[in-house]
């Protein structure tokens, strides 16, 4: 019962992303989420923090997240759900000091998911930051 509410909340939060709409999407999280970017080494407290860190992809990107036949999810219990898909898009503002290229980008990504309250309190994202910084950088097509 829990897990299924929990899925269901993971859906809203998706179909809110994916479309970039702000205020659906801070309010599938619990107040002391922590977003942490693996790759870049930052941590993202509270829904403030949740917002800079969504604000910074949706400037730079416009992307989505794939859900396809390579997409795996994972729940270890019901506080911590991880899964495996990708983004698609392309790059349409400043990201780590690099101007719009407006070149396709895709990328695979983990991200670990967990839960309190019955929202979610965070996620923990996995990814190959230079990968994408080449992509941007033209040196190699979107994956």
């Amino acid at each position: 019962m829990i897990r299924d509410e929990l899925k269901r909340l993971v859906a809203r939060h998706l179909e809110a992303e994916n479309a970039h709409r702000m205020a659906e999407t801070l309010a599938t999280l619990h107040p002391e989420c922590v977003f942490e970017d693996v790759a870049t080494g930052e941590i993202y407290n509270g829904i403030d923090g949740a917002e800079a860190y969504y604000r910074m992809w949706w400037d730079a990107f416009q992307l989505v997240v794939v859900r396809d036949e390579q997409t795996r999810s994972y729940w270890v219990d019901d506080e911590i759900r991880i899964t495996e898909t990708r983004f698609s898009g392309r790059h349409v503002g400043t990201f780590m000091g690099r101007s719009a290229t407006h070149r396709p980008i895709g990328f695979r990504f983990a991200v670990f998911i967990t839960f309190r309250d019955g929202l979610m309190a965070g996620e923990r994202f996995y990814y190959d930051l230079k990968g994408l910084l080449d992509q941007i950088d033209g040196i190699n097509p979107a994956g």
